[in-house]
């Protein structure tokens, strides 16, 4: 038996996922690559433990966003504009607001935009959240309020129709 069988069935079945969040967290296609391939090089290391009990996702995502907020040399991402080009390029309403939120994102702090991705787009609760991030529920709470009103401030067109129930 060796000692990493599963891990490749793990990542097969929660890649899309794991690669989700990491793009979430980056804002950039191939820095979440970057990211999430350093995080299963570690998670690999780690399989023997994680598969006799552990919770390998847990696990893989709670080392997702430590490393994100760990990074020190990342390179900013090319941001797009949210005024798009006259030349025959035609963007609808949709696309523009992921053009907007994902600018407004990479303005929050770190733990401000893992805290958003985690609660609202993975969708973990209050604890869930603290629990990756290795911080209090309290600490979560305060961070999503900030977060929630740079974003107010950044993207006010936004929160009207996308973060409403969020916000309220």
């Amino acid at each position: 038996m060796d000692r990493h069988d599963g891990f490749r069935e793990f990542v097969l079945a929660r890649q899309q996922a794991l690669m989700r969040t990491a793009y979430l967290l980056v804002g950039d296609a191939h820095l979440a690559e970057d990211l999430l391939q350093s995080v299963l090089t570690k998670v690999v290391g780690q399989w023997p433990r994680l598969a006799k009990g552990g919770n390998p996702e847990a696990y893989t995502r709670k080392a997702l966003v430590n490393q994100y907020i760990s990074w020190r040399r990342r390179p900013a991402p090319e941001m797009p504009s949210a005024n798009p080009p006259e030349h025959g390029v035609s963007y609808d309403d949709a696309a523009l607001d992921r053009i907007v939120l994902r600018q407004a994102l990479a303005r929050l702090t770190r733990k401000q935009r893992a805290v958003i991705v985690l609660r609202y787009w993975e969708d973990l609760t209050e604890a869930q959240t603290a629990e990756v991030l290795g911080c209090s529920i309290g600490n979560v709470k305060s961070q999503t309020h900030h977060a929630l009103a740079r974003l107010r401030a950044l993207a006010p067109e936004l929160m009207d129709s996308h973060f409403q129930e969020v916000a309220g």
